[in-house]
């Protein structure tokens, strides 16, 4: 009896494994099908906090901040380029994870509460490493413009400095999720807007606060 229970177990697990990567399998065309006809349309500039054109990165390794619900258009505008993001295995980051992934994003997947030293640790080596990483401060959920101490303790432990960016758009349509997950409408005019790189003085509230102020609100 209990070898028959066991195997309709097993039966009932993998029938909603299979219900859920069908689901995610169509999720993700889905948007990137949208996303792929959408983003062509769109016109970027590239410039300073302070209206200056951006030209030069700093010298690698760095991390780029980006509030959550402005992830689309500034992922969308640094693709190709082998930047190392960090997402979460579950819930919406499998489905990021898989985008993101085909447009030339270098990825370090793991928990947010189970594992998550050994995942900053392994990020912490892509920048040691010398590469570029890209991170969330307030995500994968929330508070929406409230920072974690992730992004500050990368840094610390890696050397490189933060380099915040927020994404201004003509006009988008903005989802009723916790982060107001923006979305640009077609032929939208979006600025990338760079801060000045800052290395933090530690993981303390008053470096947070600073972090958040540097950012801006979301």
């Amino acid at each position: 009896m209990s070898d028959r229970s066991g195997n309709s177990s097993e039966a009932s697990d993998a029938a909603r494994t299979a219900r859920r990567e069908r689901k995610l399998w169509w999720t993700e065309r889905l948007v990137s099908g949208v996303v792929g006809l959408l983003a062509p349309t769109w016109r970027f500039a590239f410039v300073h906090a302070d209206g200056r054109p951006w030209r030069d990165e700093p010298a690698r390794p760095f991390i780029y901040a980006i509030w959550h619900g402005e992830l689309l258009p500034i992922l969308r505008a640094h693709r190709d380029r082998g930047i190392v993001g960090m997402v979460s295995e579950h819930g919406d980051g499998e489905l990021l994870a898989r985008i993101i992934s085909r447009w030339g994003y270098r990825l370090v997947r793991g928990s947010t509460t189970r594992g998550a030293g050994r995942v900053l640790l392994a990020f912490v080596r892509e920048l040691r490493a010398g590469n570029v990483g890209i991170l969330t401060p307030d995500g994968p959920r929330g508070p929406a413009g409230v920072p974690q101490a992730g992004v500050l303790l990368a840094s610390a432990q890696s050397g490189a400095p933060i380099v915040p960016v927020r994404c201004a758009v003509s006009r988008a349509w903005r989802l009723t999720s916790w982060d107001r997950f923006m979305i640009p409408k077609p032929f939208a005019r979006l600025r990338i807007i760079y801060g000045e790189s800052w290395r933090p003085e530690g993981t303390d509230q008053s470096a947070l606060d600073e972090l958040a102020r540097r950012m801006g609100p979301p």
